[in-house]
């Protein structure tokens, strides 16, 4: 069993009040909060070792770019990466993607075609869009059903040699529903040669990711979501893909030689980590590892299910509250809305004089509201301090929330 009084005394944040309220927090899927040991780690590296990595030969940088390279060590060791190069340091989920969707672009032509799925972040969407604009490929889209189940008999009638790239989601962030990477993968391995990309920014904080085992070619994620501080995040691909893709910036850190005749690029990883990184927030990301690995994937995602059950079931007493996506596997995540009750936003307002914070509007997936005809949910996104006493007190509020807007 989980020590929760122990977990919820390393985050300082979940003490203070709200409105005259105890904070409920809820809005784990938009970013989780941070325990101490990630904060130490932060101030540590401004306090004591303060430096540029990689480029000096005194001790402080020395001392930077062994943090900073353990901790790259110990997100291979995380997510089960073949070599630690294979990580690359980036701003987070929406930065990895756009990398890949540059880099990869001279291996994209007119007549090609990129398959996503219905139940993408707009990170998951746009970026493709403007390959297929940039290279005359055409961008196709897995469909769902009105549980918010990917419809994968699409690809066996749409996977060809024609498709290049398949990207899609481990879980999605609207709706907390895990899809079928494997069975996605398998069909995808079978009929053509695309690179598969993973989406990984509302999984890699709920269970163990196996790369290897997976077999996707990149894998990205955001560690703001994952108890690590904004503008930190990973791109994982497989050596030989890497190798083969161009870089996304140009400037330091990221070249062999440079001169005004020409330019050859590093080896990975640094050959996508141009200029300056982010190096206490990737160090603290190492620190976030260590957090996650403390409590043990299974304890962590055990308790979780439990929060989502528990919420479920509290939510579904409400007269006039539908769940979407609720006869689909989940994680993490209640999506909901309530009849009668105006807009999503307004109840979110009462719950936030009420001192709980969820999330509410379209959740940068605005095809999918637009498949349920709906402008937005009310989003309840759980993470591993969160208590069952909290979810009584969400479901009280939403009752609360129904009966001042009904």
């Amino acid at each position: 069993m989980l020590d929760l009084q122990n977990i919820r005394s390393q985050f300082p944040i979940l003490s203070q009040t709200v409105n005259g309220k105890p904070l409920v927090y809820l809005d784990n899927a938009a970013t989780s909060q941070k325990p101490l040991s990630v904060l130490e780690a932060l101030e540590k590296y401004y306090r004591e070792t303060n430096a540029n990595v990689h480029r000096g030969i005194h001790t402080l940088s020395q001392l930077a770019t062994e943090e900073m390279e353990a901790s790259r060590r110990k997100i291979q060791k995380f997510i089960n990466a073949e070599h630690d190069y294979e990580v690359i340091f980036t701003k987070g989920t929406t930065e990895g993607i756009n990398l890949l969707a540059y880099s990869l672009s001279n291996q994209i032509k007119s007549g090609d075609e990129i398959i996503i799925s219905y139940l993408e972040h707009h990170s998951n969407i746009v970026p493709w869009q403007m390959l297929c604009e940039r290279t005359g490929a055409t961008l196709k889209v897995i469909p769902m059903d009105e549980n918010g189940i990917l419809q994968l008999d699409f690809l066996d009638n749409n996977l060809s040699e024609k498709t290049k790239i398949v990207s899609v989601n481990q879980v999605s962030n609207a709706l907390g529903i895990i899809n079928p990477i494997e069975e996605i993968i398998s069909k995808t391995r079978k009929n053509s040669n695309a690179l598969i990309v993973i989406d990984g920014a509302q999984s890699a904080p709920h269970f163990k990711i196996d790369v290897q085992k997976m077999d996707c070619d990149f894998f990205v994620f955001s560690g703001h979501k994952m108890y690590a501080p904004m503008g930190t995040g990973i791109l994982y691909g497989k050596e030989k893909h890497l190798e083969d893709m161009q870089p996304f910036h140009g400037g330091g850190e990221m070249i062999a030689t440079c001169s005004f005749d020409g330019t050859t690029y590093a080896g990975l990883p640094f050959k996508f980590e141009a200029g300056t990184p982010n190096v206490g927030g990737n160090i603290a990301l190492g620190a976030a590892v260590d957090f996650i690995e403390s409590i043990g994937h299974e304890q962590l995602q055990n308790h979780e299910n439990s929060l989502l059950d528990r919420a479920q079931k509290k939510l579904l007493e409400i007269e006039g509250l539908k769940i979407y996506g609720e006869k689909a596997k989940r994680t993490g995540v209640v999506s909901f809305t309530l009849e009668n009750a105006g807009i999503a936003s307004d109840a979110g307002m009462i719950l936030d004089k009420l001192g709980i914070a969820v999330r509410t509007g379209h959740h940068c997936t605005q095809p999918i509201m637009a498949y349920f005809n709906i402008a937005g949910t009310i989003r309840a996104s759980f993470a591993v301090y969160n208590s069952m006493d909290e979810i009584e007190i969400l479901a009280e509020g939403v009752r609360k929330a129904q009966r001042m807007l009904g």
